[in-house]
């Protein structure tokens, strides 16, 4: 078989025979470089590029590692500029790999437009797959664990790398000796002034990273050690921290003792010396944490259980003597559960929908509107293959509708729950949805840089909308259905008419991607926020900007006019929502209670007042009075981060969408 490189192929095995891709009609690659032969896909990041299961074919066909990266950028200079940091980390892995528990780096280069990086095969199995195939462990063995892991990031520590995303996946028990090994070390994870994930969204994984990686993005050799204290604590408990931390948040570290095994006899205990270090490990103030990993071989080896030769937990209790025998090498390399993506220069890369666009029309006093008991066994919608980035209800109330990562839009029948429609025809990542007023038409935007309208009736693509040259991040309707409204990337904002398809005008004034807009009630008014942390208000009739508004500290994610036109919601990075006076450009409000970024805002007149909801990546959506800030309630999720959220024409329910298993998710109001 012969491996597509087109990072976007779906379909990437082939036939020897094939000279193009059967799937993409790209030229198949042989030999990478002349020597690598690519066998398989080993995780796949996006479209941003691949991680391959290799051959190198001068040596004997050893088994290697390939990472594909794919700039998404055309212009000369970025790529050059893309090259040169390629190429400074690439250096740096090479020093890193001298370490003899750290893949070496075999390899650099750029070929076709993409860089490559190729890295030493571990044969083994990681951490994770030994707790799923029943291995256990005990006090002892954590405390290997721990002597083994903490002189290599001692090592990269001392070279100013830190690794950001210590967990059992990335920790592999290499077959040959025993040894553990550190992987991951992701050349696009230290590219720290250009890499995003999902907008917003810091380097690590959920309940592994620390509190000032999580909310800061800022990660210090503390921030490495508490993620291992986390990997010591899954290894002990067989607990998953993501699961506690979705639950929980950060609250569950200071009772991570209640969460040891039971026995017969009651629960386990460990001894003194290791319950002090993991109790320093987990604290999530950094300046009480251990700040340096000698700190903990220190105090590891007073008193220790163990020598520090004795590091292999081969070599331990005889619970784990045997182990199964590796099956396959492919699966003992487990690179990144979603590998970090190359950004390059000023150029930076989305990848979830960007808030919700909700315009309405009036603002009475909000009396009494309740969630419903049901909303706590809330209605599931399950189909796609990927992050559901964009909900949206239809306005007769009875479809809703969803965009997705899987590059799909999907039409369900809200009575029953059941798929109606899957709309196929980007070539990426939708990022937002939006219904024209007479529930007809639905339009789409998308990482691919097109917009596209659909009819609904048949299903089929009425036309694609293209001008924008990087993604377009955002869509909404003019209330009376004649113009659409756009943002992107590429920091403008364009208007279309609907009748022919046309662009009306482009308005500029940003200087970071635009991330959302909404159209005033009245349909005079446009509202945009961007990643430079302003909102800004234009005359659509004329395109000229009225006023800026500012205050948010960090990116707008979301907007979202109040029925009446008088008051506009905003949803920022920085965990807050702010409720401005459009007469005077100042805040009326900020509402603080979310403890992650805000990703989506809505208002909603209802029988008895008005409500407003918002999304965020903490795992809730709350409900508000805007009259007066007061939180309603707080609905919460499986899990996962909270993209979108929308509420029907007529107020009685709620729709999420986001990164908990691919779900969306309505709840009733009772009013």
């Amino acid at each position: 078989m012969v491996c597509c490189l087109n990072p976007d192929c779906p379909e990437p095995l082939n036939a020897d025979g094939n000279q193009y891709c059967q799937s993409c009609n790209t030229p198949l690659v042989r030999l990478l470089r002349g020597h690598y032969r690519v066998i398989k896909v080993i995780s796949d990041e996006g479209g941003f590029g691949r991680t391959y299961l290799a051959e190198d074919a001068d040596k004997l066909n050893e088994w290697c590692v390939v990472k594909q990266f794919a700039p998404k950028v055309q212009e000369t200079a970025a790529i050059k500029k893309a090259i040169a940091l390629f190429q400074d980390e690439a250096q740096r892995l090479q020093q890193l790999g001298e370490h003899p528990q750290i893949p070496a780096l075999l390899a650099y280069f750029e070929q076709d437009n993409y860089l490559f990086l190729v890295q030493q095969f571990i044969d083994g199995q990681n951490l994770l797959q030994e707790l799923r195939q029943g291995v256990t462990y005990n006090e002892t063995q954590v405390m290997r664990v721990l002597l083994d892991l903490l002189p290599v990031l001692k090592f990269i520590h001392d070279r100013g790398v830190i690794h950001r995303d210590i967990k059992p996946q990335n920790i592999i028990r290499r077959q040959s000796d025993g040894k553990l090994v550190l992987i991951d070390f992701g050349a696009s994870k230290q590219l720290t002034a250009t890499v995003h994930t999902k907008l917003g969204t810091t380097i690590g994984s959920h309940g592994y990273t620390p509190i000032e990686q999580m909310q800061d993005g800022k990660a210090y050799p503390a921030s490495d050690l508490y993620s291992l204290g986390v990997t010591c604590f899954y290894l002990l408990t067989g607990n998953a921290p993501s699961k506690l931390w979705m639950q929980q948040g950060y609250s569950w570290v200071k009772s991570w003792r209640r969460y040891l095994p039971n026995t017969h006899t009651g629960r386990i205990t460990i001894g003194s010396k290791l319950g002090q270090v993991l109790d320093k490990l987990l604290t999530t103030d950094i300046r009480q944490r251990y700040q340096g990993a000698d700190q903990v071989i220190k105090d590891l080896k007073k008193h220790s259980l163990v020598s520090p030769s004795s590091t292999s937990l081969l070599t331990a209790a005889p619970t784990l003597l045997t182990f199964p025998a590796t099956q396959q090498r492919l699966f003992a390399l487990k690179l990144n559960d979603k590998f970090q993506k190359l950004l390059l220069a000023n150029v930076v890369i989305i990848l979830l929908g960007l808030g919700g666009i909700w315009y309405f029309q009036s603002l009475p006093k909000l009396n009494t509107i309740e969630v419903s008991e049901s909303a706590d066994q809330p209605k599931t919608f399950r189909g796609h293959a990927s992050d559901v980035n964009s909900v949206a209800f239809a306005p007769n109330g009875q479809i809703l509708a969803s965009g997705s990562d899987d590059k799909t839009i999907k039409l369900w029948n809200i009575a029953t729950g059941t798929e109606l429609q899957t709309l196929k025809g980007h070539l990426k990542w939708i990022w937002a949805i939006a219904f024209h007023r007479d529930g007809k038409i639905l339009a789409s935007s998308s990482a691919d840089k097109t917009i596209k309208l659909w009819n609904l009736a048949t299903a089929e693509e009425i036309r694609t909308l293209t001008g924008h040259t990087e993604g377009v991040a955002t869509v909404a309707f003019s209330p009376d259905g004649k113009t659409l409204a756009s943002g992107s990337l590429d920091q403008t904002i364009k208007l279309w008419n609907l009748d022919t398809g046309k662009l009306i005008r482009t308005l500029t004034g940003h200087n970071q991607a635009v991330a959302t807009v909404a159209f005033s009630p009245d349909g005079k008014t446009l509202a945009s926020g961007s990643w430079d942390k302003t909102i800004k208000l234009w005359n659509v009739a004329t395109g000229k900007q009225i006023r800026t508004l500012e205050g948010h500290t960090e990116l707008i994610l979301s907007l979202a006019f109040s029925p009446d036109g008088k008051t506009l919601a905003s949803g920022s990075k920085d965990k807050t929502i702010k409720l401005w006076n459009l007469t005077t450009g100042e805040t009326i409000r900020t509402l603080r209670r979310h403890s992650d970024k805000v990703n989506s805002v809505a208002y909603r007149k209802t029988a008895n007042g008005v409500i407003l909801a918002s999304g965020s990546s903490d795992n809730t959506i709350k409900l508000w009075n805007p009259a007066t800030g007061q939180e309603i309630r707080t609905l919460k999720r499986d899990s996962g981060y909270i993209y979108s959220v929308a509420i029907s024409a007529d107020g009685k329910a709620i729709a999420s969408g986001g990164s908990a298993e691919n779900i969306i998710k309505t709840w009733t109001i009772s009013q």
